[in-house]
């Protein structure tokens, strides 16, 4: 009797979940709030999204016209209650982002990094908290060879962990160190995990590498279903044991595995909660997400007003209900899974993660 308690329970709240996710879509409130300040960087990473290059071809933005964007969307909402995140390529190869920090932490954002750790020195850090960074972000992708490997650079699996170690001994930072699962590193999870223990780290965060970006041209990156199941019940068994709070990313709908790799249910707040200015100009949401989705350009468009107004096919996902996804009964609950696994003109998402699943089980 226990089971199907537990499923009616499931089912009631998974109800109650996409019920939230239109209300939040038709409020789309912006609270995380990305900044591509540079498409450069330091390394050649086989799994790039955006495709960087340590020579980039797009200039970088001047702070200056960031910053009025900035100042812009503080009209509309409380700058406290917007998390700034500063993103690339690599973003500490801007050579102002204290001083970008400094500036934003005088609108009143709070703002956080996402890095590779390459470059984080300890008189960085301390210029960057004094200039008010309050997150961090950064990538271990194996031990030593596996992490050089993915990364592009030996040595890099070095510098990422002085980074870490530096966060994870500063007192009231806020951070994690995220994973990208793969053929060559999934057999080192135990010990990966070991080794943050070691230093400290208390999140870690679990991603899958999907077939976008630069990572398309490389199948030994990509798991197979059998492997992603194992992925799943090591950050269940890794949750339940609490010696460090590992959890998948936000890639997609999980079914049962929702509340046992996460805190809760599947949600791509993708043009719902989450905007970017790219290093271009361009106006889109999450950085990863392809570029065919992008709404405007702060050189020619004001941003709220395309915040505001724009954005319809993030808040009304009807029209990806098509392909694989057209007679899918997770539909209400994966809603074509995250926006970052389109293309416009595909009928279908790159990947579907109930499909994983069921192969897996």
């Amino acid at each position: 009797m226990n089971k199907p308690k537990s499923n009616f329970r499931k089912n009631i709240a998974l109800r109650l979940h996409s019920r939230y996710v239109k209300t939040q879509a038709k409020l789309h409130e912006l609270n995380y709030f990305f900044w591509e300040c540079t498409s450069s960087c330091n390394l050649a990473c086989l799994h790039c999204g955006s495709d960087c290059k340590v020579i980039s071809d797009v200039k970088d933005m001047p702070a200056a016209d960031f910053l009025k964007v900035a100042s812009q969307v503080a009209t509309q909402y409380k700058p406290s209650d917007v998390m700034i995140v500063i993103t690339g390529g690599e973003p500490l190869m801007r050579k102002d982002l204290p001083e970008v920090g400094g500036e934003l932490k005088k609108m009143g954002f709070p703002w956080g990094m996402v890095s590779n750790g390459y470059m984080l020195t300890p008189e960085l850090f301390r210029k960057l908290r004094e200039n008010g960074l309050r997150s961090a972000t950064i990538s271990l992708d194996g031990l030593e060879a596996n992490h050089d490997w993915m990364r592009g650079k030996t040595g890099s699996f070095e510098r990422a962990v002085n980074a870490i170690s530096l966060l994870a001994k500063e007192p009231g930072m806020i951070y994690d160190v995220v994973t990208c699962v793969n053929q060559r590193n999934f057999a080192e999870l135990e010990a990966i995990k070991d080794l943050l223990l070691k230093i400290g780290v208390k999140n870690w965060r679990l991603f899958m590498i999907d077939p976008i970006g630069r990572a398309a041209e490389n199948p030994e990156l990509f798991l197979n279903s059998k492997q992603f199941g194992e992925m799943l019940e090591f950050i269940a068994k890794n949750r339940e044991e609490g010696k460090i709070k590992t959890s998948y990313g936000c890639d997609g709908f999980l079914d049962d595995y929702e509340t046992k790799v996460r805190d809760g249910f599947f949600f791509c707040r993708a043009g719902i909660h989450v905007g970017s200015v790219l290093s271009n100009g361009d106006i889109c949401a999450c950085p990863n997400i392809n570029r065919g989705f992008v709404q405007g350009n702060i050189y020619k468009d004001d941003f709220l007003e395309v915040w505001n107004n724009k954005f319809v096919e993030f808040r009304d996902r009807g029209g990806f209900k098509t392909g694989i996804c057209k007679d899918c009964k997770e539909w209400k609950n994966c809603r074509g899974d995250g926006m970052h696994l389109h293309e416009p003109g595909n009928d279908s998402p790159v990947v579907c993660y109930n499909k994983l699943l069921r192969h897996c089980k």
